[in-house]
């Protein structure tokens, strides 16, 4: 309902208001500024199609001969075969892939041998941690310095009795 009031009053004396408009004078636009456009001047039209004799025998001497390198063709699947190992996880091996490739570890394998490290770094060595998931020693260096796994600890509750004193 209120649609059909206001498109009575846009449409009011619509047509007036229109040719009002477009009666109008239109405004001038600004003045340009002048621009000094010289033409071309005979001497450097001269120099543009006098032909240097000098420059025309050095350019008779070059030579250019070119060559195509043969085309090679380019292997796709690249020529180093990649070697995979066995995954080393004993009741996680569903949430792993089955195969990695050398030099490579996966997710479950890296939080299984940070925790190992943890438990126990005597005998879980960088050395050995390197030999047997077949990484770098500096990468498992670098692994074992800078990615700590969580840590989860639960404090026992407090007395109410200790509370109360302190």
């Amino acid at each position: 309902m209120g649609a059909r009031v206001t498109r009575v009053f846009r449409n009011f004396n619509l047509e007036s208001r229109a040719t009002r408009e477009i009666s109008k004078e239109k405004p001038t636009s600004a003045p340009r500024h002048p621009v000094a456009r010289p033409g071309p001047l005979p001497e450097i039209q001269e120099e543009i199609r006098r032909k240097d004799d000098k420059l025309l025998a050095l350019l008779k001497e070059v030579y250019v001969d070119s060559i195509d390198p043969p085309m090679q063709v380019k292997d796709k699947g690249g020529s180093k075969q990649q070697e995979y190992r066995l995954t080393k996880l004993g009741h996680l091996r569903d949430l792993d892939i089955p195969s990695i490739p050398k030099g490579k570890i996966s997710v479950v394998e890296v939080l299984t041998l940070l925790n190992n490290h943890k438990l126990s770094p005597q005998t879980w060595t960088t050395e050995k941690i390197a030999k047997e998931y077949n990484i770098d020693l500096k990468e498992v260096t670098s692994l074992l310095e800078f990615f700590i796994p969580f840590a989860v600890e639960i404090f026992p509750p407090k007395d109410r009795k200790a509370l109360k004193s302190s």
